[in-house]
């Protein structure tokens, strides 16, 4: 996925009321920017970090400056806008990226599904195939070395897992996919020191047989693009 233009860099102030961020530019000024993440963002919106923003020509908007990418204080890049995530697993899906994915005839997305009136990230179908639920997660908290989700407490998380759960006792085909959008992540874990009731759905949903998959990307001021396959651990 290519940026529309190249984004322009700052140094990033703070972060504060989930969806807002002072920067400063190069020339000195202060701008506040839109912020589309509304997770903790744990070690990736620290004071002194450089971030990326694009620029929306919309005369309508507040903020017309999104913050689209981060650099941590060792190097990587950080991608923060989590709506990206959906849309990189649907290209990495039609390139044929991600090979556990491949071979479905139609991919569709934001379906309604389940009981619990959720709607699932992207729902692949074949007339020879099971059909085939994928929820996604946008994964960028890194500890000691170690990748996890989520950064925050998510019931919204958990009930994407019981929906998952129920599909794949329907006898759908159900996957919880890791979009890593941190270039320091390796391998993905369950944050259980962050929200224990949601790892200890993801181990149930492991042993029904829901497939966990993680990629990560390439990240940089022109574009992100979802390339390899990381490892996943339970917790």
């Amino acid at each position: 996925m290519q940026f529309a233009k190249p984004l322009r860099s700052a140094t990033l102030i703070k972060r504060y009321k989930r969806f807002l961020a002072d920067i400063k530019l190069e020339d000195g000024r202060v701008i506040t920017i839109h912020c589309p993440n509304t997770g903790a963002m744990t070690g990736c919106a620290e004071p002194g970090f450089t971030v990326w923003y694009s620029t929306s020509d919309s005369k309508t908007r507040k903020y017309p400056q999104t913050f689209e990418l981060v650099q941590n204080d060792q190097g990587h890049w950080i991608g923060v806008n989590t709506g990206q995530a959906n849309k990189l697993v649907v290209e990495a899906i039609s390139k044929g990226v991600i090979s556990e994915l491949t071979g479905y005839q139609n991919c569709q997305t934001e379906v309604k599904y389940g009981d619990e009136r959720s709607r699932i990230d992207v729902m692949l179908t074949d007339p020879d195939r099971s059909d085939c639920y994928v929820e996604i997660k946008s994964t960028t908290l890194l500890v000691d070395g170690q990748g996890y989700f989520p950064d925050a407490v998510t019931t919204r998380g958990q009930k994407h897992i019981r929906e998952l759960m129920a599909m794949k006792a329907q006898g759908y085909r159900s996957v919880l996919m890791f979009c890593v959008q941190h270039t320091g992540i390796e391998q993905v874990s369950i944050a259980d020191f962050v929200d224990p009731h949601y790892a200890a759905l993801i181990i149930q949903a492991v042993a029904v047989g829901v497939e966990i998959l993680c990629y990560g990307c390439e990240i940089d001021e022109l574009g992100i693009n979802l390339v390899k396959k990381l490892d996943f651990a339970l917790p």
